[in-house]
């Protein structure tokens, strides 16, 4: 009879990458079993470098096979208030993606206390990537500013990178390119970068069928404030590098800090008396941040802190 360390021992999984569902996969494949065909994906992004900042741009057209899935899908995602990043290939895994690695920079920030560096988002998603070979479909431009200066990288689906002046991706990236080569200068101006963002967008909406609607356009630079021009066939976000605006829950996450602390110096007692009272106060003034955050303003649909603008007239026409 075995010992139980034998059977230990039998069982024992080698260390390094289980290739045992590609043997299942190629099992089934031998007794008949047709494997399903990935769709191909439709989107148009890209970015590029200025003098002072960095322009991503992308278009708005969600697909699913041959199907216009979304007229106004945004594929520019907030990492952080100096990091945004244009995600192109399936839409699950790009917002996924980008919503766990915002999370993990903001805990890093917190942690060391400093502003987040575009090389750190990089080294994340890359090694996020590379850990599934290529299964998160995930095509990602990366721009941010920091205190190195603008930075822009791609990052594709098995976790290789480029850092580049300009880049493309997507399916429509090729049309979009032909622009950049054609017209890029070092140095431009912000206002020259929009232009010429603009238009290799709308050069892979013309020339891409899985890339259309809206032009998503998104300027990160330092030390200005964040502004949103009125829409003129193509939305615009200008967002600043500096420190990020105070949340309204801002007060409410003060009160709850100032809780912890006076629960650790009061006795045992005196807590659960006082316990009520302020779990009510919190939860009333959670209901009055929250209140005045829906009231009055207009909050652009981007992910992370909220940016405020007044309402435009016209949100975006449509190109095509």
């Amino acid at each position: 009879a075995q010992t139980m360390e034998e059977r230990a021992m039998a069982t024992e999984r080698p260390h390094g990458f289980d290739f045992d569902l590609c043997n299942r996969n190629a099992w089934l494949e031998k007794q008949g079993l047709k494997q399903l065909k990935p769709w191909s994906t439709g989107t148009t992004i890209a970015g590029v470098v200025f003098k002072d900042g960095v322009v991503l741009g992308a278009d708005t057209r969600s697909t699913a096979g041959e199907t216009v899935a979304d007229k106004n899908c945004e594929k520019i995602h907030y990492i952080a208030p100096n990091i945004y990043c244009c995600g192109a290939g399936t839409a699950a895994d790009t917002e996924n993606v980008t919503g766990m690695i915002s999370s993990q920079l903001e805990l890093h920030k917190f942690r060391t206390g400093r502003e987040s560096r575009v090389v750190t988002a990089l080294t994340l998603l890359k090694s996020h990537l590379f850990r599934y070979q290529g299964y998160v479909s995930a095509a990602l431009v990366l721009g941010g500013f920091d205190c190195k200066g603008p930075h822009l990288f791609t990052v594709f689906p098995h976790g290789s990178t480029d850092s580049l002046p300009f880049c493309t991706m997507g399916s429509g990236s090729l049309n979009a390119m032909a622009v950049y080569e054609q017209s890029y200068k070092e140095d431009m101006t912000k206002e020259e970068a929009m232009e010429l963002t603009k238009r290799a967008i709308r050069a892979g909406i013309f020339n891409d069928l899985g890339s259309g609607s809206n032009v998503d356009l998104c300027v990160i630079t330092a030390g200005k404030s964040a502004a949103c021009p009125p829409c003129s066939g193509w939305r615009v976000r200008v967002f600043s590098a500096g420190p990020p605006a105070s949340s309204p829950l801002s007060p409410f996450l003060d009160l709850l800090s100032l809780t912890f602390q006076l629960r650790e110096s009061w006795p045992s007692d005196g807590w659960k008396k006082a316990n009520s009272l302020v779990s009510f106060i919190l939860l009333l003034l959670l209901l009055l941040q929250t209140g005045w955050s829906t009231c009055g303003t207009w909050t652009c649909r981007t992910r992370g802190p909220s940016r405020r603008f007044p309402r435009p007239s016209r949100w975006a026409a449509r190109l095509c």
